[in-house]
Formats: structure tokens, C-alpha cells, sequence
């Protein structure tokens, strides 16, 4: 498991949106390939470095990374998660701009000597979930259209750019050398122009076509979440590299449960007689009818909690649970024999209510459900 990524740049969770800026400039620099030539370690802290800045520079990624944790981020790349990681040198060099204002620093950065490529554009759909495909995690196919390169598109080399789909300046300054980068105002940053193409193709060389994408999401996510699959957005012209899918959860209702958190809640309605004398009941959870059997003389507003049969937490930590919310309906008429009953039963002692002080009130019960 990677660290996580306030330890990455050596900070924590109350750092400034300055001082997380700051910590990441600063290992940047320590890590840059540039000042470790050949280093695969070095590499490697520089890509977590990266990726740590990528999200928590981000204030909705930040949210969502401070509130699920760091697995449900690891889960996030390939297909699980929100959205973040997975970020490569090209996705890097291109924050460089705003951390060393306006590209690399002291006389290194930018793109290492190689072709900056070109990111195609991300496509986002929406996913409908079912509240026993959340609780199990599932694996949906989709039907996305992607535009992709068409075949017998021939390209040549941007004249502007040499290839390398940026300009660059290099200007002097007390802090020594800075050099900026921009994308390329004649090829958009593709290093590339079409020399030919075919009819059917658009002004850059693609085609839609459909594709069916697998996207597995893991169980416990929540609505509002978004997932990324890599490389499944459009394709970018020339050598580039494809865009991401990013796909946002959507939680449908069900008609029996309400889900809080990692908590479902049920509402049973009992009659007089099964409260009086106890009863067995079959209640809905999320993978099907569990039975479960009520005490005689159960209250109304009695709250049974069955363990594990929640929703299971995105970050392993186990199942909530479901609480079962025990309601006795009271009947709006009555028969002749049985408004007797009750007639010649209301003063009985036996039948007016004598709370004992286990018996929690109405707010306990909503502090315990809480805890």
C-alpha cells in the first residue's frame, strides 16, 4: 500500500492550500529526473509527489480523499475510487506551470529533453446502482462513444514546435533560470498537423465509434462518487495519449431500506397482538429476507440492530449494520367485540404504561443509533 499522501510531501491535514504547495515544490525539486539522472527511485518519488499534489490541490478531491481515506483512492485507479492517480510524466510536467510559475526551475524541468504529448478529452457518464450492487460491488458494462483516430490519417511534424507540442521561453532571474512552457498555438500541443485524412474523419483526424467498457466498482461506494477509468476518454491527434472515462455514481432508492452511511435503516409495523405477544417477522436487508423474532411485549420505538447486515465500508473497515425500527399500529377502527375489549380494559393497570428506566427515550435512542 502507498503512503499516504500528506506523508508523501511531508505535511498534513490542516495545511494552507499554500503551504501544501509549498511542501510539493519542495520535494518536486528533491525528486526532479533532472537532478537525479537515471534514479528509478527518485522517478518513483517524483510521480507519488505528483500524484499526492494532484488531489489535494484539488478542494473537492481533498474533501472526498480526507473523508473515504487513502484506499478508497488506491481503489480508484483502474476503476473504483474518485477520481485521481494514475498520473504519468506528461500529466506531471504540465502542473509545472503553476507550481515554478510558469514551468521549471533553476534550469531544469519542463519535459526532460523528450515530446510533451497531447491528452485526448475526458468523456463522463452517469452509472445507476442499485442498493445490492453498491453493498456487493459489480461489474457494469457500458456503451461509450469515444472518438478515436481514424485509419489512414498521415500527420507531419508541426513546424512551429519541432515536435515537442509546447514553446518554450527561458528568462533570467534572482532565483536563477526560469523557464516556462505553453502549448503550442498552431498544433494545440499535439506536436503534430494532419497532412491527409480520410472523408469521414473530423478537422483533427477522428472518428466516433462505440465501445463497450468494463468498469468495476467496489462495493461501499456512495452517491456522488466518481470513478476513472484510464484511457477509456477520446483519443488525442498524432502520438498522443486518450483521455479518462470518468464515472459518476448514481444511488437509486430502494423501496424498503434507507441508507445511512455504512447503516440501513427499516421501518417495521407490528400489530397489537404480535406486540402483546411476541412474534417471528421475515424484514428486507440488502441481499435478500432475513427473519428475525420480536420479545413479548416489544415497544414501539424500539430499535433492534442486526450486525453486519449494513453496507460494507469503502475503506475495509467492516459492515455497518441494520437498524430495525419497530412501530406498532394502532388501529384507525374497531369492531363491536373489540371496542368492548377495550372499553372494559382501559383502566386496567395492567394496560397503563409504567416506562421502567431501562426503557431509553426517543432522543437516546437517536444518540445510541449515532454511536
Amino acid at each position: 500500500m502507498k503512503k499516504d499522501f500528506y506523508e508523501i510531501l511531508g505535511t498534513n491535514k490542516n495545511a494552507s492550500e499554500a503551504e501544501i504547495k509549498k511542501a510539493y515544490r519542495k520535494k518536486a525539486i528533491e525528486f526532479h529526473p533532472d537532478k537525479n539522472p537515471e534514479d528509478k527511485t527518485a522517478e518513483e518519488n517524483f510521480k507519488k509527489c505528483a500524484e499526492a499534489y494532484e488531489v489535494l490541490s484539488d478542494p473537492q478531491k481533498k474533501v472526498k480523499y480526507d473523508q473515504y481515506g487513502h484506499q478508497a483512492f488506491e481503489a480508484g485507479n483502474g476503476g473504483g475510487g474518485f477520481q485521481g492517480g494514475g498520473m504519468n510524466m506528461e500529466d506531471i510536467f504540465s502542473q509545472f506551470g503553476d507550481i515554478f510559475g510558469g514551468g521549471g526551475f533553476g534550469g531544469f524541468g519542463g519535459n526532460s529533453g523528450g515530446q510533451r504529448r497531447a491528452k485526448g478529452s475526458n468523456l463522463r457518464i452517469k452509472v445507476k446502482l442499485t442498493l445490492a450492487e453498491i453493498a456487493n460491488g459489480v461489474e457494469k458494462k457500458v456503451k461509450v462513444k469515444r472518438k478515436i483516430q481514424a485509419s489512414g490519417v498521415r500527420y507531419k511534424t508541426c513546424s512551429t514546435c519541432n515536435g515537442q507540442g509546447q514553446v518554450m521561453r527561458v528568462t533570467n532571474t534572482i532565483l536563477g533560470r526560469m523557464q516556462s512552457a505553453s502549448t503550442c498555438p498552431t498544433c494545440g500541443g499535439a506536436g503534430q498537423m494532419i497532412e491527409s485524412k480520410p472523408a469521414n474523419a473530423d478537422s483533427q483526424g477522428m472518428v466516433l465509434e462505440d465501445e463497450t467498457v468494463s468498469i468495476k466498482i467496489p462495493a461501499g461506494v456512495v452517491d456522488g462518487m466518481q470513478l476513472k477509468v484510464s484511457s477509456k476518454g477520446n483519443d488525442a491527434p498524432g502520438n498522443g495519449i486518450p483521455g479518462d472515462l470518468i464515472v459518476a455514481i448514481e444511488e437509486q432508492e430502494h423501496e424498503f431500506l434507507k441508507r445511512e452511511g455504512e447503516n440501513l435503516h427499516y421501518d417495521l409495523y407490528i400489530s397489537y397482538p404480535e406486540a402483546i405477544l411476541g412474534a417471528s417477522k421475515d424484514i428486507e436487508a440488502v441481499n435478500g429476507k432475513v427473519r428475525i423474532k420480536l420479545e413479548e411485549g416489544i415497544q414501539s420505538g424500539k430499535i433492534l440492530r442486526l450486525k453486519g447486515k449494513g453496507i460494507p465500508s469503502i475503506n475495509s473497515y467492516g459492515n455497518g449494520d441494520l437498524l430495525v425500527h419497530i412501530n406498532v399500529w394502532t388501529p384507525k377502527t374497531l369492531s363491536k367485540d373489540q371496542r368492548q375489549f377495550f372499553e372494559k380494559n382501559i383502566n386496567d393497570d395492567n394496560f397503563t404504561p409504567h416506562p421502567e428506566k431501562t426503557d431509553k427515550s426517543f432522543f437516546e435512542k437517536v444518540k445510541d443509533m449515532f454511536s
